[in-house]
């Protein structure tokens, strides 16, 4: 199954239904249902910047050393690539456009760039 890296705590958001585009610099062509693999890195001052935004969209998110990192925390469907978009959520050149999000169990998994494949037995909902 693909997986995608994403940096806490905007994983954190979408797995749980708060944020439903990932900004990225590049388009993809892939479609379908992937992993969410929180990446290990996280300074203060982005995880503080990410939860001023995300509460000036009435979203709290849990505390700083609450969030996993390093490892697969959530699955989502990717339907659409666009390059513009209506959503406040949206301030890349590209805009994932993901639906159906949910957590996992935590996995402790090394993530990549770009989309990378992951096998599926580690994972449970």
């Amino acid at each position: 199954m693909k997986a995608l890296s994403i940096r806490q705590p905007w994983a954190w958001l979408i797995v749980n239904g708060h944020k439903h585009i990932e900004n990225r610099d590049w388009p993809t062509k892939f479609r379908g249902r992937f992993l969410i693999h929180a990446s290990k890195g996280m300074t203060k001052h982005e995880y503080e910047d990410t939860k001023d935004f995300a509460g000036s969209m009435g979203v709290e998110v849990p505390g700083f050393d609450e969030l996993k990192r390093g490892g697969l925390v959530g699955v989502a469907h990717l339907y659409d690539c666009v390059d513009q978009a209506e959503s406040p959520w949206f301030f890349g050149k590209y805009g994932f456009i993901v639906d159906s999000a949910e957590p996992i169990s935590f996995v402790p998994y090394k993530g990549q760039l770009g989309f990378f494949e992951v096998p599926e037995a580690p994972v449970t909902p």
